[in-house]
């Protein structure tokens, strides 16, 4: 099963067809978008924020998300190598648990 990354605002893509994430504020990327709405593959997973990243995946589809390309690929290289998560147990207690991305 392949590994699934959080690109904002309950939006859930594959990280395994992901080939870029650029910056949006250059005139060529905004070139790449309109050429991409055209074309009928931009996806605008933003909910109607700014577009703070431009995801390009293997089938040439655009995606727009409202979360910074450094947090995106913060969460790709996350969910490959596992991240720790803290829970608190009813009397206050915490526990550090190792979630890996599989499964996800």
């Amino acid at each position: 099963m392949g590994k699934f990354v959080n690109i904002g605002f309950g939006n859930i893509i594959a990280s395994s067809r992901i080939v870029a994430i650029l910056a949006p504020s250059s005139a060529p990327m905004k070139r790449l978008k309109d050429e991409a709405r055209k074309q009928g593959k931009l996806i605008d997973a933003t909910q109607g924020r700014k577009t703070r990243a431009i995801i390009i995946t293997d089938s040439d589809h655009i995606i727009l998300s409202g979360i910074q390309v450094e947090t995106i690929a913060q969460r790709i290289n996350s969910a490959s190598s596992g991240i720790a998560s803290v829970e608190r147990d009813s009397s206050g207690a915490s526990d550090i648990k190792e979630i890996s991305g599989e499964g996800i």
